[in-house]
């Protein structure tokens, strides 16, 4: 029986090859876009500019304390009825990038108020503009705090990309739920899918530690 199931199993493997190739298109495009939109909010929302920080901060309140399932679903059954209509590839790549942004634009955000306000202010002294500031000294310092906490961000975005499985689009789960009902054996298949999805977010999460490994070195030297 359970021979039969791997044979079964094993003639599913392009589809599988498929959704594992989903998945890292659409966390890839998702994650590049989020990243740059989430800098650029992040850096807006520590700008002083208190009425544009306020518009950022309650949207970003409001992507972090909704969930994902209902974002998606907004974007890819309400927009619709107002005339946008999104095949699935591109409302996922929409929700997520969005997701991603509103995350990541806290870590950058938190980063920049990080850098001690001396820093800012020898910056300052020195004529540098607004930009030249946080290009110069604020960003590089920033960047050794958020690397950290932004590839962890990564890892778990990458998983949250299951959730596109709910619009049809064919991603990793999408291919487990179609392969469980040929194969009558759902711990077998979504223990596979599992590891399709470990295999990815592995090599962030490696990465991740030895970023942290890094910082806390970084700091022990500094506080000899």
């Amino acid at each position: 029986m359970i021979w039969q199931q791997f044979l079964s199993l094993a003639g599913s493997y392009p589809l599988a090859l498929r959704g594992l190739g989903m998945t890292i298109v659409l966390s890839l495009i998702s994650l590049a876009l989020g990243t740059l939109l989430g800098f650029g909010l992040g850096i807006l929302r520590t700008g002083g500019n208190r009425l544009l920080s306020g518009v950022i901060g309650a949207w970003v309140d409001l992507i972090r304390g909704t969930p994902f399932l209902v974002q998606i679903f907004l974007i890819f059954f309400i927009l619709p009825e107002f005339g946008i209509e999104l095949d699935a590839f591109t409302a996922g790549i929409i929700a997520l990038t969005n997701l991603a942004a509103c995350f990541i634009c806290e870590i950058v955000a938190a980063g920049i108020r990080s850098v001690p306000i001396g820093q800012v202010e020898a910056a300052l002294a020195s004529g540098l503009s607004r930009w030249q500031r946080m290009h110069q000294v604020v960003l590089p310092q920033a960047m050794r705090i958020v690397l950290p906490p932004l590839v962890g961000q990564y890892v778990l975005l990458i998983k949250d990309s299951s959730v596109v499985s709910a619009i049809g689009l064919t991603d990793l789960t999408r291919v487990g739920w179609l392969v469980v009902q040929r194969v009558p054996n759902g711990l077998l298949v979504f223990f596979l899918v599992g590891v399709g999805y470990f295999i990815v977010c592995y090599p962030l999460i490696m990465l991740a530690r030895r970023l942290e490994r890094r910082m806390g070195a970084a700091h022990g030297e500094v506080q000899l």
